[in-house]
């Protein structure tokens, strides 16, 4: 763990910390882009972050989902990022029901 603070973390990225406490894999640290803190889909995954963690004043950013749901998270947001820059179609509702979030 004490790796990890060492890593710095570029300017317009931010970390974050993502897994339940009941999977196999653990906690994994990802770096994401801070446009995500915009998307709707990740909004409403840090809204179930504070609900079920309250806020953190040191650290990544942990997210209470599995680490294959925020790959999936990342992915449907890069696909809406790179498909729909001249069309903004939302076509994340689909998937927000899916998520498993840890309450």
């Amino acid at each position: 763990m004490q790796e990890e603070k060492k890593m710095k973390v570029k300017k317009g990225w931010l970390a974050v910390r993502v897994g339940l406490e009941d999977e196999d894999g653990g906690f994994q640290r990802f770096v994401i882009p801070i446009s995500y803190l915009y998307h709707p889909l990740f909004k409403r995954l840090l809204e179930k972050a504070h609900e079920v963690y309250g806020y953190h004043t040191t650290g990544p950013l942990w997210l209470p989902c599995s680490v294959d749901d925020f790959l999936h998270l990342r992915w449907q947001i890069e696909k809406e990022a790179t498909s729909n820059h001249h069309h903004h179609h939302h076509s994340h509702h689909n998937l927000s029901s899916s998520l498993s979030f840890h309450c």
